[in-house]
């Protein structure tokens, strides 16, 4: 299997393997931990159209981005087709390179107000949105959804249909509806449905949690390339990882232990810098829980860092951890690692 280019507008993907946009998780040092290792492309975190005129603290932290970040993918989230165009139009002055549209998110507090994977059930407002954030920029515009809002209502090969002939330039599809949110598997197999609806390049997601899932995904979706989310948690190599072997077959260890901590260490840095220290510390815990919870005691571990209020004693609790952990593979026998 070789992976081909995709082409977004003007944008070329030379690797489709993209990072998912996931709230509260890829903020800024996230996304640069990934990128560093290797990554198709990366999204932000879902952006409110409504806050992202207001302009709000938050909202600009969210729409903060380095120069080497290319793309810039922002993804905007709403359910007034004059806002989401605004939002837009707003997210390109600020040097946005693709602009992509939510109708994907499951979440309670996002679809009670109308927003997210509740604009699959209306379908006529899903046009009027595509239609007008389309008409408003002159960047790219993708859009990421659900298969349906449930199984009664498996609608993405139609949605997709509606957002190739508005104009839309990519289509990602998470194998769920949005009733089952994360339970059960994905059907990659629905995704097919999709990709043969439209001529547009085909993203798949979820359940991508390692290199054989990736491949199999592809297979049985037949999509353009596939992006990750909860599986690139704690392990920002792990997008570079799929990328060798769907492309070249090979196979990337992880990095050994001393790399894994020195990577940690590093991705703490970024987000105290990025946060400040008080939110940055409280931010970094789920990071910190993700990057040891395959290890050996990282239960009790956890315990104690989410406890931690100063960053010089999370760091050296996380060293001290990392210490036993490498004098413990250098004990196990060989193969055994």
């Amino acid at each position: 299997m070789t992976l081909s280019s995709i082409n977004i507008g003007d944008v070329t993907i030379a690797n489709p393997v993209l990072l998912a946009p996931m709230s509260g998780v890829t903020d800024l040092p996230f996304r640069k931990m990934v990128r560093r290792q290797g990554a198709g492309m990366v999204v932000s975190e879902m952006v409110a159209s409504n806050e992202a005129l207001r302009e709000t603290k938050g909202t600009m932290k969210r729409l903060s981005r380095e120069p080497d970040e290319q793309p810039q993918v922002v993804q905007l989230v709403g359910h007034d087709p004059y806002v989401m165009a605004e939002a837009a139009k707003f997210c390109e002055d600020l040097g946005a390179d693709i602009i992509d549209i939510n109708f994907g998110c499951p979440a309670k507090k996002v679809t009670n107000k109308l927003c997210g994977s509740a604009i699959m059930r209306d379908l006529p407002l899903a046009t009027d949105i595509l239609t007008a954030v389309v008409g408003a920029v002159s960047r790219p515009v993708t859009m990421k959804m659900r298969t349906g809002w449930d199984m009664d209502m498996r609608n993405a090969p139609e949605l997709a249909r509606i957002a190739e002939d508005s104009g839309i330039r990519m289509v990602t599809v998470h194998g769920r509806t949005r009733e089952q949110k994360y339970t059960g598997q994905a059907d990659w197999s629905f995704i097919r449905k999709v990709k043969q609806a439209v001529s547009l390049p085909v993203i798949a997601n979820g359940d991508i949690t390692d290199r054989s899932k990736a491949a199999r995904c592809l297979e049985k979706s037949g999509a353009d390339g596939v992006m990750i989310g909860r599986g690139a948690q704690g392990r920002p190599w792990f997008l570079a990882q799929v990328i060798a072997f769907l492309d070249r077959g090979e196979r990337i260890d992880d990095p050994d232990i001393v790399r894994q901590r020195d990577l940690l260490l590093e991705h703490y840095d970024l987000i105290l810098s990025h946060h400040g220290t008080y939110s940055g510390v409280r931010m970094a815990r789920k990071h910190l829980a993700w990057y040891i919870k395959n290890l050996p005691g990282a239960a009790a571990v956890r315990n104690d860092l989410v406890k931690m209020e100063e960053p010089q004693k999370v760091v050296d609790a996380i060293c001290d951890y990392y210490a036993r952990m490498s004098d413990l593979m250098c004990a196990l026998p060989a193969g055994d690692v």
